[in-house]
């Protein structure tokens, strides 16, 4: 078989048969584009016939990419791309082993997640409020994501899906639909719903007017035109308002994603709530903020503690 038409059938396979979302099939596929571009270019055979892709041509692949000077989680997820690729065909006995087998994925670099304290986090969205009360749809959305965001430490694809029916503004709580196709509902407090009110009354509106195709969008979020708002959108549209705060790291939608949960632990929340709120299937994932207190526990007592 082909590579492309073997990438196609396995891209279908993970989308309609393990129920993945659309953005995980769009990095498999962005990975598996970029892989089959290299083959063009040093093992243009391996496009006829897929059984002759070997661990040395994988290996080949990932040390350009190194070479490029690409991340450990950039390899990794590659790796993780290729093996799944394998293993599909394998299965369909496309090839007589997964060749991806034996790639070791790189250690992870173990750093903790930025977190913007919770005094910088109440400014900005006291900031961000006085703007969207000015009147402007566009600022009346940001206002809205960002509060939501903070509110609710969904992640950035669960937003960007959010349709008329996911939010119950009386109740408080939205229906995100996260990894693996799976629902769960998170709760937001008053000034998230205050935010998605105004924008939901006025600038959403205005933005829905823009869409010169004449077809209204269930998102909620939309974009300038008056389109579904994508996630590069909303990471564009937070880093913007971050970038002004004080501390270095990422600024896009994770951020807020990480404060959130965080700022939760901080103020006693249970781990086992906050694995649920954040859609985590194993709760290590979500151990990595109990890091994060930790450390800012152990500054505070250096800081403060007389016999520290």
């Amino acid at each position: 078989m082909r590579l492309t038409q073997a990438i196609s059938q396995f891209l279908q396979t993970v989308e309609h048969q393990y129920g993945y979302s659309a953005h995980t099939v769009r990095a498999y596929q962005n990975d598996l584009d970029r892989f089959a571009a290299h083959l063009k270019t040093k093992h243009a055979q391996t496009l006829e016939n897929v059984a002759t892709i070997t661990l040395e041509i994988m290996r080949d692949w990932l040390w350009e990419l190194q070479e490029q000077g690409k991340s450990t989680a950039t390899i990794s997820r590659n790796i993780a791309t290729l093996k799944s690729f394998g293993k599909w065909l394998e299965e369909r006995e496309l090839v007589e082993i997964n060749p991806a087998t034996r790639l070791n994925t790189p250690k992870k670099q173990h750093t903790l997640p930025r977190v913007i304290g919770e005094k910088q986090i109440e400014n900005l969205l006291i900031n961000l409020r006085q703007a969207a009360l000015a009147g402007e749809a566009a600022a009346q959305r940001d206002y809205a994501i960002l509060e939501l965001l903070y509110a609710s430490a969904i992640r950035v694809s669960e937003l960007v899906g959010l349709t008329d029916s996911d939010i119950n503004l009386a109740e408080y709580t939205l229906r995100v639909t996260g990894k693996g196709n799976k629902q769960r509902i998170v709760p937001f407090g008053k000034p998230a719903a205050a935010a998605l009110k105004l924008y939901l009354e006025a600038g959403r509106l205005q933005l829905a007017s823009k869409n010169s195709a004449g077809l209204a969008s269930s998102n909620i979020f939309l974009g300038n035109r008056g389109g579904a708002l994508s996630s590069s959108g909303v990471y564009r549209i937070v880093a913007k308002h971050l970038k002004s705060l004080p501390g270095g790291g990422p600024q896009g939608p994770h951020t807020l994603r990480h404060s959130a949960a965080t700022h939760l632990l901080n103020g006693g929340a249970e781990l086992r709530i906050v694995q649920e709120m954040l859609g985590h299937s194993n709760l290590a994932s979500t151990q990595i903020y109990t890091h994060v207190s930790t450390e800012r526990l152990a500054q505070t007592f250096k800081q403060a503690h007389p016999r520290a």
